[in-house]
């Protein structure tokens, strides 16, 4: 199967790229969102690329690049009682929620914001402004490679 291509959101405050520069690989944890939950359980495979971006700051931009590198499991935060994630109706024989773990791979140097990419004629059918509150989004191997030249 071919490799993928995906735009994930994090609030930087919560979990930025230079935590994932330092940290090297990462659970992309925390998700409860049904679309991008399945996205992680059906269609992620290690391999497949994804930018990070960062949302919730102003700009919101891209700021680099991650991989994944692992298959899904369950995301262990839906079981601790201490986390804001923690989800009283799921349980190990019966998870709810998945992750799956992301690798660095790079950091851009200037950051590509999302008014630079919406004013590219080219990614005008890009998933995360036709379905803007989704943190997990398809990218296309040509928006990818779009995005790439921005840089």
């Amino acid at each position: 199967m071919s490799r993928k291509y995906w735009l994930c959101k994090s609030e930087p405050e919560n979990y930025s790229i230079d935590e994932l520069e330092q940290d090297s690989v990462t659970p992309w944890d925390g998700v409860r969102n049904y679309a991008a939950r399945n996205f992680m359980r059906d269609e992620m495979e290690v391999g497949d690329l994804a930018f990070f971006y960062h949302s919730n700051q102003k700009p919101p931009a891209i700021v680099g690049i991650m991989e994944v590198c692992s298959e899904p499991y369950p995301d262990a935060l839906q079981f601790d009682k201490d986390s804001k994630y923690f989800d009283e109706k799921s349980s190990e024989s019966d998870p709810r929620w998945v992750n799956v773990d992301m690798k660095f791979v790079q950091k851009f140097d200037t950051p590509i914001g999302r008014d630079e990419l919406k004013a590219n004629p080219a990614l005008d059918s890009m998933e995360m402004f036709r379905i803007g509150r989704l943190s997990i989004t398809h990218v296309t191997e040509e928006e990818w490679d779009v995005i790439v030249g921005m840089r």
